[in-house]
């Protein structure tokens, strides 16, 4: 019988325990967040009709290039979640009885098949909430503030950099493109960092664009414009350029208010390709860029809902996404890596003592604790390596002196410093 070459499938993989401890402590500590925000917990099956996935109001054509489909045995036509925004607005859709404003909060895997680098696979998993029923900027100024919490918590700092569809939108209008071309000249625009100037350039020109056009297009390009005022002689020309403005002064005075306007910074190039956007979107970027490509994004999204059900209306929608393997990555790669194993607090090394140890794990498990108890009769040396490469930081050793004068000892293993504390095994 010929022997199977096992290997994951390309763009997955298996995170050991050792890697897994890590991840979830990042999940807990993201998650935890979410909870202190009010954010409610949701859970959307990964399974799901394509036609629901690949509807207008969905990823757009770039994403869906990447979506992952199959046919069950009925022949019905399905696809894996590309994302959780669409799971999301597809809930509301089907539960108009929930109470807005409704703030979920929604973590799990999802999939597509495109490139692979830094902190992307083809299966990956992302941290999302979704508000739904705010007009006002206050809900995007929340979820700003909610991911800026969730990574000083981990240790990270960074930027969050935004913008609005509607001036973006607006100014293309006031330059000239047309209508049906405007979409395709905001993916090129996406490119801005990645590719160039010059690159942006061509792109413009094979889209058919008139010369002037793409002239207005460079010039604003490189002009100094990183402040709200250039656009305000434009407010007079396109509608779109003064709503998105207005709604980027209001959400400018939340920002300074809660003092993190530092933190968050008005990035007029900032486009997010996805066709879904409707308002003020933003992408969050590590201030060191030790990795280049953004570690959370998201926006508003005011269509999405209305277009699932079909009536076309607008729900007030916004929703933030920050994504769990880049963040493992940049954490890996920080001289800052969380070091203490989350999962364990004590780790109980018997020395012929394993009833008497057992008895110990046990009252401190009952006290809250979790506790690792070794099973495995290691020596003392072979059991305190293990303590070291799982990263357990508090050690408790159970000798038969221990036993008989009625004490544990206690080992700091970051520090060394070691300890003795009373615990009545003989009463």
């Amino acid at each position: 019988m010929k022997k199977m070459d096992y290997q994951n499938v390309k763009g997955t993989q298996d995170y050991l325990p050792d890697t897994e401890v890590i991840r979830r402590g990042i999940r807990r500590t993201i998650e935890d967040v979410f909870i202190q925000y009010g954010c409610k917990p949701l859970e959307t099956p990964i399974l799901n009709y394509t036609e629901l996935l690949a509807s207008k109001y969905g990823g757009g054509a770039e994403i869906l290039a990447e979506m992952y489909t199959l046919q069950d045995r009925g022949e019905r036509e399905l696809a894996l979640r590309y994302d959780l925004t669409i799971p999301f607005a597809k809930v509301v859709a089907m539960n108009p009885g929930i109470r807005r404003p409704f703030k979920r909060y929604e973590i799990g895997k999802v999939f597509r098949d495109g490139p692979i680098k830094t902190g992307r696979l083809r299966e990956f998993t992302q941290c999302d909430v979704d508000i739904v029923g705010v007009k006002s900027q206050i809900a995007e100024a929340e979820l700003m503030v909610m991911a800026l919490d969730a990574f000083r918590n981990l240790g990270l700092k960074v930027i969050i950099q935004y913008n609005n569809r509607k001036l973006l939108t607006g100014m293309l209008e006031a330059f000239g493109t047309a209508n049906e071309k405007i979409n395709k000249v905001i993916l090129i625009l996406d490119k801005l960092e990645k590719v160039g100037l010059e690159a942006v350039t061509v792109e413009l020109t094979e889209q058919g664009l008139q010369p002037a056009t793409i002239h207005s297009i460079n010039q604003f390009l490189v002009d100094d414009n990183k402040s709200l005022g250039y656009f305000a002689p434009f407010t007079e020309r396109n509608e779109q350029v003064k709503q998105g403005l207005a709604e980027l002064k209001e959400l400018e005075t939340f920002l300074e208010f809660l003092g993190v306007d530092k933190q968050c910074t008005f990035n007029p190039f900032l486009a997010r390709g996805l066709e879904i956007y409707t308002g003020t979107i933003y992408e969050i970027f590590l201030s060191d860029k030790s990795i280049k490509s953004s570690i959370g994004s998201g926006g508003r999204y005011d269509n999405a809902i209305g277009g699932l059900i079909g009536t076309n209306e607008s729900h007030s929608t916004v929703g933030i996404s920050l994504g769990l393997d880049v963040i493992y990555t940049t954490l890996l790669s920080s001289k800052e890596t969380i070091v203490e194993n989350p999962d364990v607090d004590f780790y109980v090394i018997p020395i012929n003592t394993e009833k008497h140890s057992l008895l110990v794990a046990r009252k401190l498990r009952n006290e809250g604790y979790k506790v690792e108890f070794e099973m495995g009769n290691k020596r003392i040396g072979k059991a305190l390596d293990k303590a070291n490469k799982e990263k357990f930081r508090h050690v408790i050793i159970i000798g038969e002196d221990e036993v008989n004068n009625n004490q544990i000892k206690i080992k700091d293993m970051f520090s060394g410093e070691e300890r003795m504390e009373f615990f009545p095994f003989n009463k």
